[in-house]
């Protein structure tokens, strides 16, 4: 009898976690509006066993963006391959196709000359780059020498030189690369990212005057105040002046360089704005927990960029949080940084640096928007990929669709069912982002590099944060880190972040990793 009982529990179990699965008609996805959130919902119904290759075809129009997922499943229901919408490009003239052949030809003779390095120096300035960009690896090798400070400090003054900095980069050609220990010229047309990575070069080869002028010229060309805040903070770690790091003090924004900054001067952190709202409910909770509804009020953000601050009154209550601190923020061109704290039913019995973490991926996720989707299809608040979903749902013997990580509480449990698989393996919470974000086998090869984070001597465990091979990873990091340091502080935990910073040399050794 109770083996019948079981049986017939296992039956009704199953037949309900199965009507648990939403389905989607194609009328239902063609209504929604061109997004990424609706991309989503097309790559489930692509997945459907009830989509024809009819709608499939059909639908396959209405893709904003084709990403890989989408490709798949399009390819399995259809045969077929989802192309990428060719740019309509202007046609190139007869006239320029003609000196393209004469360039490109002029080139060869230059790499396959008696001796290929003397007759490039030779070159007029636009020359040498074409042939830098346009000869291949093999090309490139033969040119595999050390420039003249002349000729270096010329060829920086052209936009087209970045394209040439970032290939020598890539292909790793010693000789050329002592070339950018030449200092900088004063107007030059390199980019951020070439002068940060040029003024990293310089420090790691101990050329420190070098690397603090290829910081310098990298404050004007920051696209955000961070990136402006991140070169300001190195050329004081090269020429370590204190004068000139005090600019810093006045940054707006939150970030490991202003915290530093202040760690330094010894003052208190900038005021982080943690709103207190009322817990009437203004709009719908299904419209909170919406992607499409998220899709749409993007698109009003946008249109309505001089009356952000009235539109934000309509989401003013407890549970539509995130959509009020991301207009405030918005309306203020992110000059007040928000640092919700919303949920506090559902965390607050957890230690408080398991919430301070929690919060931090969080804001750095979603900025506490519940019904985020990104470009990959990782969802809701805590923006946990699909099959991450899937695999916390066997862990915790639960059948959940995907739409339920839109739920704010339900996407909070699962990142915290998460959360206790990374922290067996980890325990510092840069670690543990790099893990959130790129995975725990990305973290495990990294942290097995014997030069990273492994010493607090010269310029580590900084350098190593600047110079992680995951670029997404490093920035994702050092965002978190700094999410992490405020949220601890509101929890009233007094950390620094330096402190932190300081013993990730210590934990890079500690980490619980099976050999």
């Amino acid at each position: 009898m109770k083996k019948s009982i079981n049986l017939y529990i296992f039956v009704m179990l199953t037949f309900s976690m199965s009507l648990s699965s939403k389905s989607f008609t194609y009328t239902q996805i063609h209504k929604m509006p061109k997004s990424i959130e609706k991309d989503y919902y097309i790559w489930r119904f692509l997945k459907q066993k009830t989509t024809s290759k009819k709608q499939a075809l059909a639908i396959a129009k209405d893709v904003w963006y084709i990403s890989p997922k989408i490709k798949k499943a399009y390819k399995k229901k259809t045969s077929k391959k989802l192309a990428k919408k060719r740019k309509h490009y202007k046609p190139m003239s007869a006239k320029a196709k003609k000196l393209l052949k004469i360039k490109q030809k002029h080139s060869r003779n230059i790499i396959h000359s008696k001796n290929p390095f003397s007759k490039w120096s030779k070159e007029s300035s636009r020359s040498k780059i074409f042939t830098l960009n346009n000869s291949g690896k093999s090309g490139r090798r033969v040119l595999n020498h050390k420039m003249t400070k002349k000729i270096w400090q010329d060829l920086i003054t052209h936009s087209s030189f970045n394209k040439s900095i970032r290939l020598i980069r890539k292909e790793n050609l010693k000789e050329l690369q002592k070339s950018f220990l030449y200092a900088p010229v004063k107007v030059n047309g390199l980019t951020y990212d070439n002068l940060i990575s040029l003024g990293f070069y310089a420090l790691k080869h101990g050329y420190k005057m070098t690397a603090a002028e290829y910081f310098e010229d990298a404050i004007p060309k920051g696209k955000h105040r961070e990136d402006m805040d991140r070169a300001i903070f190195w050329r004081y770690m090269a020429n370590r002046s204190k004068s000139q790091l005090k600019i810093i003090l006045k940054s707006f924004d939150i970030n490991i360089y202003t915290l530093l900054a202040r760690d330094i001067f010894k003052l208190k952190y900038p005021k982080a704005i943690v709103p207190k709202l009322p817990k009437s409910k203004l709009i719908n909770h299904r419209y909170v927990t919406s992607p499409i509804y998220w899709a749409k009020l993007k698109k009003t953000i946008r249109a309505n960029k001089g009356k952000l601050d009235a539109l934000s009154k309509k989401y003013a209550s407890y549970e539509s949080i995130g959509y009020y601190t991301y207009i405030k923020a918005k309306a203020s061109r992110e000059k007040e940084q928000y640092f919700p704290m919303p949920y506090r039913d559902l965390i607050h019995k957890l230690p408080k640096s398991r919430q301070a973490i929690l919060y931090a991926i969080a804001r750095q996720e979603s900025r506490f928007i519940p019904g985020a989707v990104s470009s990959s299809y990782a969802l809701g608040l805590m923006q946990i990929m699909p099959f991450l979903v899937d695999d916390i749902a066997k862990k915790r013997k639960e059948h959940i669709d995907y739409d339920d990580m839109f739920d704010p509480r339900t996407a909070i449990r699962y990142a915290n069912t998460h959360m206790n698989y990374l922290t067996k393996w980890l325990h510092h919470p840069l670690y543990i982002s790099y893990a959130y974000n790129a995975g725990i086998g990305y973290t495990r090869r990294m942290l097995r590099k014997k030069h990273m984070f492994r010493s607090s001597k010269g310029y580590e465990p900084y350098y190593s944060l600047e110079t992680l091979d995951n670029a997404q990873a490093r920035r994702y990091g050092k965002h978190v880190m700094a999410n992490y340091v405020i949220y601890m502080n509101k929890l009233g935990v007094n950390i620094r972040i330096t402190d932190l910073i300081k013993t990730l040399h210590i934990s890079s050794k500690k980490e619980k990793f099976k050999k």
